[in-house]
């Protein structure tokens, strides 16, 4: 539940002008107005499952991009039965002027292409049908011009396949990218799940992210039968797959509204992995590539 100087859950990635929302608990859209954002350019928005406090701020969420006078499609992912759930919430946000399009998980995994990144659905092991989420972004490889001249790849498409084209040449020869480009270069990965115990899908999934996001419903070591019995996981269990999946950094978030000052938990998390972080509402990053 929501406490006075905590929201309930969401996540908003931002890529190349494109914004993905993960979840969007009550307050969401006024977390986003805090952090001086606007709800509008948020053109994908990602469901983990069907609890109230993942999804009870998405009417509100919906009439401000309607006030925005928005009119580009809004596209929401989700468990199986999205599709209903979100019709049955918009009782109270009928009239909006742009199109939802759904996209419905009915698989143990589910990967959604869009332009320039990627989408991983996976399931995770809550009381009810539960996904997790990664975002990844390749990087194609460096401009190569030794490797162009050897292909007998003419100056004037160099630009062209730069961008990503296929061409046919004037000697009927099809033109692809990798003919120019060498070696494809580390991208960018973020991983984000909640409401889970953990499981072996997890840590495949988020395996060398830049960044993962994780429920630590618990700091407290004594509550990890509670943790069991309600389907969440407690900080250290958070820590010990951040270290098997080797990502860079965690930071944990969820937190059981009985648990108020998480940072003084942190050291016993800090040793099983170091680069772990009690997140905060608001927190932000700039992920970058490589060189």
């Amino acid at each position: 539940m929501p406490l006075p100087y905590r929201w309930l859950t969401s996540m908003l990635a931002r890529y190349n002008g494109s914004s993905i929302l993960v979840d969007c608990g009550e307050g969401t859209q006024i977390a986003l107005k805090e952090k001086g954002w606007s709800p509008n350019p948020i053109d994908i928005i990602c469901f983990t499952h069907f609890h109230a406090d993942h999804i009870s701020g998405l009417p509100g969420m919906l009439l401000a991009m309607g006030n925005s006078e928005r009119t580009t499609p809004l596209t929401i992912i989700g468990p199986k039965g999205v599709t209903g759930v979100v019709e049955s919430l918009r009782v109270i946000a009928r009239e909006l002027p742009f199109e939802i399009r759904y996209i419905e998980l009915n698989s143990k995994e589910q990967v959604i292409e869009f332009d320039g990144y990627r989408i991983v659905a996976f399931k995770v092991n809550h009381n009810i049908t539960c996904y997790g989420y990664s975002i990844e972004i390749d990087r194609a490889g460096k401009f190569d011009p030794e490797k162009a001249k050897d292909n007998n790849i003419e100056m004037k498409y160099w630009s062209r396949l730069q961008k990503g084209e296929t061409i046919e040449a004037d000697d009927g020869r099809i033109l692809t990218q990798d003919m120019i480009l060498g070696p494809s270069r580390k991208g960018l990965k973020v991983t984000y799940c909640t409401d889970t115990r953990p499981c072996e899908n997890i840590v495949t999934h988020a395996k060398d992210s830049d960044l993962f996001i994780c429920e630590g419903m618990y700091g407290e070591e004594d509550k990890i039968e509670k943790a069991k019995e309600h389907k969440h996981m407690t900080f250290y269990e958070a820590a010990q797959m951040a270290k098997d999946a080797q990502v860079k950094e965690m930071w944990l978030t969820h937190y059981s509204p009985s648990l108020l000052k998480p940072a003084i938990y942190m050291d016993e998390v800090k040793k099983i992995f170091p680069e772990a972080i009690a997140a905060k509402d608001g927190r932000t990053v700039d992920l970058l590539f490589e060189d």
